[in-house]
């Protein structure tokens, strides 16, 4: 779990996570969504990986081959940029925190 200390992660790197999910749920090789979006395998899994950082053109392109609209990309990947509510504390540890 992240601590308040470690650096937000990088944009192209839960785009690639994104990705790289939703292609896996389409059951889809690097390949087959590459040949549909126009880019080569290899530039597909350097988005992936978070290696490139890719224009606004490919990561349409890209969407659009996972018949995932751009929207949708979007908000999935900022929604794991958002804070996460901390986990309540249980026991004599919480009673202690409310004195």
């Amino acid at each position: 779990m992240p601590t308040p200390t470690d650096p937000e992660p990088l944009w192209r790197h839960l785009l690639g996570d994104e990705l790289r999910r939703r292609r896996h749920a389409r059951g889809e090789t690097l390949g087959q969504t590459a040949e549909r979006a126009g880019v080569s395998p290899q530039y597909l899994s350097e988005m992936e990986r978070g290696v490139k950082d890719p224009s606004s053109e490919m990561i349409a392109a890209v969407s659009g081959a996972l018949e995932l609209p751009l929207l949708d990309l979007t908000r999935a990947v900022a929604a794991r940029l958002e804070p996460r509510p901390a986990a309540p504390v249980a026991g004599r540890a919480a009673f202690a925190l409310a004195a």
